[in-house]
Formats: C-alpha cells, structure tokens, sequence
C-alpha cells in the first residue's frame, strides 16, 4: 500500500507541473458573450468542487480518508403499490342489487307467485273507493293487495308506502315475476305484476279492479317487493284451490260487511 500511495505522489508531482504550464488556447474572434458566459461557467463549475489537495502529504491524507469511507450505496428503486381495486356492484354507485338477495320464504301452504295472480283476479271489477276495505262496496289500491294476500294467508300492512317494505326488493322490472307487487307514484299507488308487462291494480275513484299495461319504467317505479316465492319450493305442498279462494273472499266480504254494518248501528244507537 505504502508503495502505490508513493507511486500516485510522483504521477501527481508530474501532472502538476505539466498542467501549470499549460494555458487554455484563446476563444474565436465574435464570441465576447460566449466567453464571458464560459468564464462564469468555470468559474461557478470550481466554486462547487472541493479544493485539491495542495502538497503530496494532504493528498495522501485525502486518499487514505477515500479508501476508509464506506461505500455509499445508490437508493433501491421501489416499486409503487398497485392500486386497490373495487369489485363491481359495490360502493356508493350500485343503488340497488343487481339480482334478488334470496327469495321470500315458502308460506306453509306453498303458496307461489302464480297464487297470487288467480287470487287478484278475483277482484276484476270491484269498484274503486278511497279507502274502501270492502269488497262488495269498493277497495282501495292497498285494500284490493291486502285482501288478495290475505285470501292465500299471508298477512301485509294496510297502506301503500307499509307494504312497499315487505318481502324482498326486486331490482328491476327486467326480473319482476308474477305476483309481485309495483309501488309507484313515490308509495302512493301499488298494484300486482301479472308477467307480460302487465298489472292489475285498483286504479282510480270511477273506475274498478282492471288489468292494464305497464308505461312505468324502472326510473319511475319506486319499488317492487316479492312477497312470496315467485315458483312454489315445497314439492308437493298443497294449495289452495280457485274455488276456495272464491269461497274465502266471499266469507271475508260478509264478515267485513257484517263489522261494519254493527259498527253503524252502535254508532246510531250511542247518539
């Protein structure tokens, strides 16, 4: 080592005398600007290195604290973490499902969506009377849907906007199935899906029970709720057969009719 550092000390004696003799050869004629602009470059380029050494022992000492010097490693590139991703049909941009959640559960009479439809129809015709709850006088949008679930033994609130909550939400008219139950008008008009693009609802004071197409869309439609299983899931469960569901609207009609008309008397007699 002793010897190499002896070595460097007498080439770096040559250089110095050699590079102290020398002088920079003169810039061409025209070029005023530039050589100014090249001295302040020099003259900056030297203000920013460290001095060199001035004698052969201050080198020496400056290659002995090089070669001590650890090396400095150059930083390791890193590489970006990749972007979390969002699983589609997540997040604040899905409204709704994009299919039913699960099915309604089967009723114990297995009673289906199908069901639901013959027993609307029993009501083709009933006139439409604002909160009429009587068959053989009138029903409203909401009593004409309570009554034909209540035929079948299911039991759903009285109003509109009580029975735009039940059941299941079905996400678009795409997957509605017969009897399930259209909620438009914001809560205030509900009817029942017959398939086919068709419902059959209590529409307004002078008309009746009716079927008709649907001019609804899904941007206008609040909801639509299944309430019972589109298909039957109980193999073998027994319905109710058409003539018993008849049977049992006209006993309901009678007993309602019956309420009511002893309500009138004791109101008649109280007074």
């Amino acid at each position: 080592m002793a010897s190499r550092i002896g070595a460097i000390q007498g080439t770096l004696a040559r250089v110095s005398g050699t590079t102290a003799s020398m002088r920079p050869e003169p810039l061409p004629s025209g070029t005023a600007a530039a050589a100014s602009m090249y001295a302040g470059g020099v003259a900056g380029a030297s203000s920013a290195l460290p001095a060199a050494p001035s004698t052969p022992a201050a080198f020496t000492q400056a290659l002995q604290e090089a070669m001590a010097a650890p090396a400095v490693l150059a930083p390791k590139a890193t590489t970006p973490a990749p972007a979390a991703s969002v699983a589609p049909g997540t997040g604040a941009a899905a409204a709704k499902p994009d299919a039913v959640r699960s099915e309604p559960q089967a009723t114990k009479g297995g009673v289906d969506g199908s069901d639901v439809v013959a027993a609307a129809k029993m009501y083709l015709g009933v006139p439409y009377v604002w909160g009429g709850n009587n068959p053989k006088i009138g029903l409203d949008c909401s009593s004409f849907v309570q009554h034909t679930f209540r035929d079948l033994g299911v039991e759903v609130p009285r109003v509109a906007r009580q029975q735009a909550k039940e059941g299941t939400e079905v996400p678009s008219l795409s997957q509605a199935k017969p009897g399930d139950l259209i909620v438009t008008r914001g809560g205030g008009h509900i009817g029942i899906y017959l398939g086919d693009n068709k419902m059959i609802h209590a529409p307004r004071p002078g008309e009746s029970v009716s079927i008709r197409k649907l001019f609804e869309t899904d941007a206008t439609i609040m909801t639509i709720r299944r309430i019972v299983p589109s298909e039957t899931s109980v193999p073998g469960a027994a319905k109710p057969a058409a003539g018993a569901i008849q049977d049992t609207v006209s006993v309901q009609a009678e007993l309602t009719a019956a309420l009511q008309r002893a309500h009138f008397s004791t109101a008649v007699n109280g007074a």
